[in-house]
Protein backbone atom coordinates (compact mmCIF):
# COMPACT_ATOMS: atom_id res chain seq x y z
CA UNK A 1 0.00 0.00 0.00
CA UNK A 2 1.63 3.22 -1.02
CA UNK A 3 2.12 5.70 1.90
CA UNK A 4 1.70 9.39 2.13
CA UNK A 5 2.68 12.35 4.16
CA UNK A 6 1.09 15.32 2.34
CA UNK A 7 -3.06 15.93 1.04
CA UNK A 8 -1.52 16.07 -2.23
CA UNK A 9 0.01 12.77 -1.94
CA UNK A 10 -2.92 10.80 -1.02
CA UNK A 11 -3.92 8.82 -3.95
CA UNK A 12 -7.88 7.36 -3.99
CA UNK A 13 -8.79 4.62 -5.93
CA UNK A 14 -12.64 4.48 -7.07
CA UNK A 15 -14.20 1.01 -7.85
CA UNK A 16 -17.49 1.60 -9.31
CA UNK A 17 -19.69 0.03 -11.90
CA UNK A 18 -23.28 -1.17 -13.08
CA UNK A 19 -25.98 -2.58 -9.66
CA UNK A 20 -27.98 -5.03 -9.93
CA UNK A 21 -30.39 -3.81 -7.83
CA UNK A 22 -30.45 -0.20 -7.58
CA UNK A 23 -34.28 0.34 -8.51
CA UNK A 24 -35.21 -1.59 -5.45
CA UNK A 25 -33.27 0.89 -3.65
CA UNK A 26 -35.26 3.81 -5.79
CA UNK A 27 -32.16 4.61 -7.42
CA UNK A 28 -31.30 4.72 -11.15
CA UNK A 29 -28.08 4.53 -13.23
CA UNK A 30 -28.32 8.22 -13.31
CA UNK A 31 -28.07 8.85 -9.35
CA UNK A 32 -24.47 6.37 -9.31
CA UNK A 33 -23.28 8.13 -12.61
CA UNK A 34 -23.40 11.71 -9.94
CA UNK A 35 -22.21 9.92 -7.25
CA UNK A 36 -19.51 9.28 -9.48
CA UNK A 37 -18.82 13.09 -10.41
CA UNK A 38 -19.20 14.16 -7.39
CA UNK A 39 -16.30 11.96 -5.66
CA UNK A 40 -13.88 12.67 -8.05
CA UNK A 41 -14.84 16.53 -7.98
CA UNK A 42 -14.77 17.01 -4.02
CA UNK A 43 -11.60 14.40 -3.97
CA UNK A 44 -9.51 16.83 -7.11
CA UNK A 45 -10.78 19.82 -5.05
CA UNK A 46 -9.97 18.63 -1.83
CA UNK A 47 -6.15 18.17 -3.43
CA UNK A 48 -5.76 14.62 -3.30
CA UNK A 49 -5.54 12.75 -6.47
CA UNK A 50 -7.79 10.16 -8.40
CA UNK A 51 -7.10 6.17 -9.77
CA UNK A 52 -9.63 4.05 -11.54
CA UNK A 53 -9.15 0.98 -13.47
CA UNK A 54 -11.61 0.20 -16.51
CA UNK A 55 -12.56 0.64 -20.07
CA UNK A 56 -13.69 3.36 -22.34
CA UNK A 57 -17.20 2.54 -23.43
CA UNK A 58 -19.65 5.44 -24.77
CA UNK A 59 -21.42 5.48 -21.35
CA UNK A 60 -18.54 4.10 -18.91
CA UNK A 61 -17.56 5.53 -15.83
CA UNK A 62 -13.84 5.91 -16.89
CA UNK A 63 -14.97 8.36 -20.02
CA UNK A 64 -17.10 10.09 -17.48
CA UNK A 65 -13.95 10.70 -14.92
CA UNK A 66 -11.83 12.03 -18.27
CA UNK A 67 -14.90 14.24 -19.64
CA UNK A 68 -15.05 15.31 -16.01
CA UNK A 69 -11.61 16.75 -15.37
CA UNK A 70 -11.24 17.61 -18.90
CA UNK A 71 -14.13 20.13 -18.04
CA UNK A 72 -12.69 21.46 -14.79
CA UNK A 73 -9.38 21.77 -15.94
CA UNK A 74 -8.41 24.95 -13.61
CA UNK A 75 -7.75 22.72 -10.80
CA UNK A 76 -4.29 24.17 -9.66
CA UNK A 77 -1.68 20.68 -10.28
CA UNK A 78 0.62 19.81 -7.66
CA UNK A 79 4.25 19.77 -9.33
CA UNK A 80 5.10 16.50 -11.24
CA UNK A 81 2.00 14.71 -9.77
CA UNK A 82 -1.33 13.54 -12.15
CA UNK A 83 -4.64 14.60 -10.68
CA UNK A 84 -6.19 10.88 -12.28
CA UNK A 85 -4.61 8.13 -13.44
CA UNK A 86 -6.69 5.66 -15.56
CA UNK A 87 -5.29 1.76 -15.27
CA UNK A 88 -5.83 -0.57 -18.56
CA UNK A 89 -5.84 -4.13 -18.03
CA UNK A 90 -4.20 -6.19 -20.84
CA UNK A 91 -7.50 -7.96 -21.72
CA UNK A 92 -9.03 -4.65 -22.07
CA UNK A 93 -6.73 -2.72 -23.95
CA UNK A 94 -5.61 -5.43 -26.51
CA UNK A 95 -9.41 -5.69 -27.52
CA UNK A 96 -9.79 -1.96 -28.33
CA UNK A 97 -9.72 -0.69 -31.61
CA UNK A 98 -8.10 0.82 -33.31
CA UNK A 99 -10.33 3.80 -34.27
CA UNK A 100 -10.95 3.42 -30.52
CA UNK A 101 -7.74 3.88 -29.78
CA UNK A 102 -7.35 7.13 -32.02
CA UNK A 103 -10.70 8.68 -30.06
CA UNK A 104 -8.82 7.80 -26.63
CA UNK A 105 -5.65 9.80 -27.70
CA UNK A 106 -7.41 12.39 -28.79
CA UNK A 107 -9.53 12.94 -25.28
CA UNK A 108 -6.16 12.42 -23.28
CA UNK A 109 -4.76 15.30 -25.47
CA UNK A 110 -7.73 17.21 -24.10
CA UNK A 111 -6.67 16.87 -20.40
CA UNK A 112 -2.65 16.41 -21.12
CA UNK A 113 -0.97 16.68 -17.67
CA UNK A 114 -4.11 15.73 -15.11
CA UNK A 115 -4.51 12.56 -16.40
CA UNK A 116 -2.33 9.55 -17.09
CA UNK A 117 -3.18 6.22 -18.91
CA UNK A 118 -1.06 3.36 -17.77
CA UNK A 119 -1.50 0.26 -20.08
CA UNK A 120 -0.23 -2.64 -18.45
CA UNK A 121 1.43 -6.25 -20.06
CA UNK A 122 -0.15 -9.56 -19.02
CA UNK A 123 1.73 -9.65 -15.13
CA UNK A 124 1.04 -5.55 -14.56
CA UNK A 125 4.05 -4.41 -15.87
CA UNK A 126 3.62 -1.06 -17.55
CA UNK A 127 4.06 -0.54 -21.34
CA UNK A 128 5.16 2.99 -22.96
CA UNK A 129 1.66 4.73 -24.80
CA UNK A 130 2.81 3.46 -28.04
CA UNK A 131 3.34 -0.53 -27.54
CA UNK A 132 -0.15 -1.73 -26.63
CA UNK A 133 -0.52 -0.28 -30.57
CA UNK A 134 1.43 -2.80 -31.62
CA UNK A 135 0.10 -5.47 -29.79
CA UNK A 136 -1.74 -7.96 -31.85
CA UNK A 137 -5.49 -8.74 -30.34
CA UNK A 138 -4.73 -12.01 -28.93
CA UNK A 139 -8.33 -14.67 -28.53
CA UNK A 140 -8.84 -14.11 -24.61
CA UNK A 141 -9.68 -17.49 -22.63
CA UNK A 142 -11.22 -16.93 -19.42
CA UNK A 143 -7.97 -17.45 -17.50
CA UNK A 144 -6.30 -14.83 -19.55
CA UNK A 145 -9.44 -11.93 -18.38
CA UNK A 146 -8.99 -13.38 -14.26
CA UNK A 147 -4.89 -13.17 -14.47
CA UNK A 148 -4.78 -9.79 -16.36
CA UNK A 149 -7.54 -7.93 -14.06
CA UNK A 150 -5.89 -9.55 -10.75
CA UNK A 151 -2.74 -8.03 -12.07
CA UNK A 152 -3.92 -4.73 -12.89
CA UNK A 153 -5.84 -4.54 -8.75
CA UNK A 154 -2.57 -6.05 -7.79
CA UNK A 155 -0.74 -2.51 -9.16
CA UNK A 156 -3.62 -0.13 -7.98
CA UNK A 157 -3.38 -1.51 -4.84
CA UNK A 158 -0.11 -0.83 -4.63
CA UNK A 159 -0.06 2.74 -6.34
CA UNK A 160 -3.09 4.10 -4.23
CA UNK A 161 -3.38 5.24 -0.40
CA UNK A 162 -7.67 4.49 -0.30
CA UNK A 163 -10.60 2.45 -2.03
CA UNK A 164 -14.24 3.76 -2.63
CA UNK A 165 -16.69 1.23 -3.59
CA UNK A 166 -19.70 1.57 -4.65
CA UNK A 167 -22.36 -0.60 -6.80
CA UNK A 168 -20.78 -3.28 -8.76
CA UNK A 169 -22.44 -6.18 -10.46
CA UNK A 170 -22.22 -9.72 -9.44
CA UNK A 171 -23.24 -11.38 -12.10
CA UNK A 172 -21.55 -11.48 -16.00
CA UNK A 173 -17.71 -10.71 -14.51
CA UNK A 174 -14.56 -12.13 -16.27
CA UNK A 175 -12.72 -12.34 -13.51
CA UNK A 176 -12.27 -14.96 -10.38
CA UNK A 177 -14.85 -12.92 -8.48
CA UNK A 178 -16.88 -9.57 -9.00
CA UNK A 179 -14.75 -6.80 -9.93
CA UNK A 180 -15.50 -4.75 -7.01
CA UNK A 181 -14.95 -7.71 -4.80
CA UNK A 182 -11.56 -8.49 -5.81
CA UNK A 183 -10.79 -4.92 -5.56
CA UNK A 184 -12.33 -4.62 -2.06
CA UNK A 185 -10.42 -8.30 -0.91
CA UNK A 186 -7.11 -6.36 -1.77
CA UNK A 187 -7.18 -3.67 0.10
CA UNK A 188 -8.79 -5.28 3.16
CA UNK A 189 -5.62 -8.05 3.08
CA UNK A 190 -3.06 -4.77 2.49
CA UNK A 191 -4.73 -2.95 5.68
CA UNK A 192 -5.49 0.40 2.81
CA UNK A 193 -8.35 2.41 3.76
CA UNK A 194 -11.66 1.11 2.26
CA UNK A 195 -14.93 3.02 2.00
CA UNK A 196 -17.82 1.19 1.48
CA UNK A 197 -20.95 2.66 0.05
CA UNK A 198 -24.03 0.16 0.33
CA UNK A 199 -26.67 2.76 -0.34
CA UNK A 200 -26.19 2.26 -3.99
CA UNK A 201 -26.95 -1.65 -3.93
CA UNK A 202 -25.24 -4.54 -6.13
CA UNK A 203 -21.58 -5.95 -4.78
CA UNK A 204 -20.38 -2.63 -2.51
CA UNK A 205 -23.59 -3.64 -0.48
CA UNK A 206 -23.42 -7.34 -0.53
CA UNK A 207 -19.86 -6.99 0.97
CA UNK A 208 -21.20 -4.20 3.58
CA UNK A 209 -23.69 -7.19 4.72
CA UNK A 210 -20.88 -9.72 5.00
CA UNK A 211 -19.05 -7.78 7.09
CA UNK A 212 -22.25 -6.36 9.80
CA UNK A 213 -22.66 -3.18 8.57
CA UNK A 214 -26.25 -3.63 7.36
CA UNK A 215 -28.59 -5.96 8.23
CA UNK A 216 -30.47 -7.86 5.53
CA UNK A 217 -33.77 -6.56 4.66
CA UNK A 218 -36.92 -7.78 2.35
CA UNK A 219 -35.30 -5.24 0.21
CA UNK A 220 -32.12 -6.82 -0.06
CA UNK A 221 -31.75 -10.14 -2.52
CA UNK A 222 -29.44 -13.25 -1.66
CA UNK A 223 -26.37 -12.89 -3.34
CA UNK A 224 -23.82 -16.18 -3.62
CA UNK A 225 -21.37 -15.20 -5.44
CA UNK A 226 -17.41 -16.47 -5.83
CA UNK A 227 -15.41 -15.07 -2.39
CA UNK A 228 -18.47 -13.23 -0.93
CA UNK A 229 -17.43 -16.01 2.22
CA UNK A 230 -13.95 -14.10 2.47
CA UNK A 231 -15.47 -10.86 3.91
CA UNK A 232 -17.07 -12.45 6.69
CA UNK A 233 -13.67 -13.00 9.08
CA UNK A 234 -13.27 -9.04 8.49
CA UNK A 235 -14.81 -6.18 10.71
CA UNK A 236 -15.14 -2.06 10.49
CA UNK A 237 -11.45 -2.45 12.32
CA UNK A 238 -9.81 -3.59 9.08
CA UNK A 239 -11.80 -0.84 7.26
CA UNK A 240 -8.59 1.84 8.32
CA UNK A 241 -10.60 4.05 7.25
CA UNK A 242 -10.79 7.11 9.81
CA UNK A 243 -14.77 6.49 10.37
CA UNK A 244 -15.48 5.06 13.43
CA UNK A 245 -18.20 2.56 13.69
CA UNK A 246 -21.63 4.27 13.31
CA UNK A 247 -20.25 6.75 10.58
CA UNK A 248 -19.45 3.69 8.91
CA UNK A 249 -22.60 1.49 9.14
CA UNK A 250 -24.02 5.35 7.77
CA UNK A 251 -21.61 5.18 4.83
CA UNK A 252 -22.55 1.99 4.06
CA UNK A 253 -26.16 2.51 4.06
CA UNK A 254 -26.47 5.91 2.48
CA UNK A 255 -28.01 6.46 -0.50
CA UNK A 256 -27.47 10.41 -0.23
CA UNK A 257 -24.49 11.51 -2.23
CA UNK A 258 -23.62 14.99 -0.31
CA UNK A 259 -24.19 12.58 2.74
CA UNK A 260 -21.50 10.07 1.84
CA UNK A 261 -18.85 12.39 -0.16
CA UNK A 262 -18.57 14.26 3.49
CA UNK A 263 -18.01 11.18 5.42
CA UNK A 264 -15.48 9.88 3.01
CA UNK A 265 -13.75 12.82 3.25
CA UNK A 266 -13.56 13.26 6.68
CA UNK A 267 -12.21 9.90 6.70
CA UNK A 268 -9.71 10.64 4.34
CA UNK A 269 -8.70 13.92 6.38
CA UNK A 270 -7.99 11.69 9.32
CA UNK A 271 -5.66 9.24 7.77
CA UNK A 272 -3.57 12.36 6.92
CA UNK A 273 -3.44 13.60 10.55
Amino acid sequence: MRKNSKLNEIVVAISISESPDLEEHGLSEHHLRVAMGEFALYILSSGMNLAYGGDLRKEGFAKLLMELIARYHYFELPAGIPRATNYFAWPVHTRMHVEELHKLHKLHSEVDGLVELVWLDRKGGRLKMQDHLKLAPPELSDDDWSKGLTAMRNIMCRETNARVVLGGRVEGYKGCMPDIAEEALMSLRAGQALFLLGGFGGCARDISKSMGLIESSKVDKTSAWAGRVNFEKFTVDDLNNGLDLEENQVLAQTPFVDQAVALVLHGLRQLNV
